[in-house]
């Protein structure tokens, strides 16, 4: 008996240059290759309601300046102004397993995410810095100078990979996300320059919106999934036997 040890590696090639043209060419939804010119970004601000660190009932002034920037359209034209933006990474931690025998393998301990960082294009009024300026109000009281409750600030913003049809195929959102950091702008003499803000966003975690989007579910919504459970789990125990094999 022979063993050909070289089988996995002779034979006809997978792709050849033609059929990587053809799929790259072809007018099906799925194929093509993706452009970094196209693509979507919404924001989603939080409202900054549920008062203060010292228990007052009123209002952060600065969420009732979000709110009127959502109903004056503010915040959708600054994620239509967005000329630049990143999908983020994400990282898995990993650390040697020195228990096992042979070559050194790692396992996973973790994961981390890094931030993302996206370009606005300002309108005369710069209308987008005092949005994402307003936004970074919401971590703390401009009066008192307390900082605020996490759940005032946090907010989410989605970006979506769209195909030259304009449909999305491929998105996701930054979950527990505000601005951290808004960069300096600088003014220039020079005629024509266009004025960018720069804006770096911390989040908890990202998930991508096309199988991940219910995940992790919301606490209410496990904590209903549960009771459900065990209400099913109750009456299913008192029916007799016969009926149960139909369930």
């Amino acid at each position: 008996m022979s063993i050909n040890l070289g089988s996995l590696v002779e034979g006809t090639a997978y792709g050849v240059l033609n059929e990587l043209l053809g799929e790259i060419r072809s007018s099906d939804d799925g194929a093509g290759v993706a452009l970094t010119s196209r693509y979507e970004v919404m924001i989603h601000p939080p409202s900054g309601y549920r008062g203060d660190n010292n228990g007052a009932d009123s209002k952060n002034i600065s969420g009732k300046q979000i709110l009127e920037k959502v109903a004056n359209r503010d915040v959708t034209g600054a994620a239509l102004r967005c000329s630049q933006i990143s999908f983020p990474g994400r990282t898995i931690e990993t650390t040697p397993d020195t228990n096992h025998g042979g070559p050194l393998r790692n396992i996973a301990t973790g994961y981390s995410y890094g931030t993302v960082t996206a370009n606005f294009q300002c309108s005369p009024d710069m209308r987008e810095k005092r949005l994402f300026e307003t936004w970074q109000k919401l971590t703390y009281n401009p009066q008192t100078w307390t900082m605020q409750y996490y759940n005032n600030y946090i907010g989410a913003l989605d970006i979506f990979s769209l195909n030259r049809k304009d449909k999305r195929k491929y998105g996701v959102r930054l979950v527990e996300c505000f601005p951290t950091a808004i960069a300096e702008q600088q003014l220039d003499a020079a005629p024509g320059q266009l004025q960018l803000i720069g804006v770096t966003f911390s989040y908890r975690f990202w998930k991508n919106l096309t199988d991940e989007a219910d995940l992790p579910k919301p606490l209410q919504e496990r904590i209903t999934d549960l009771i459900k459970n065990n209400v099913q789990r109750n009456i299913t125990a008192n029916l007799p036997k016969v009926l149960q094999k139909g369930l």
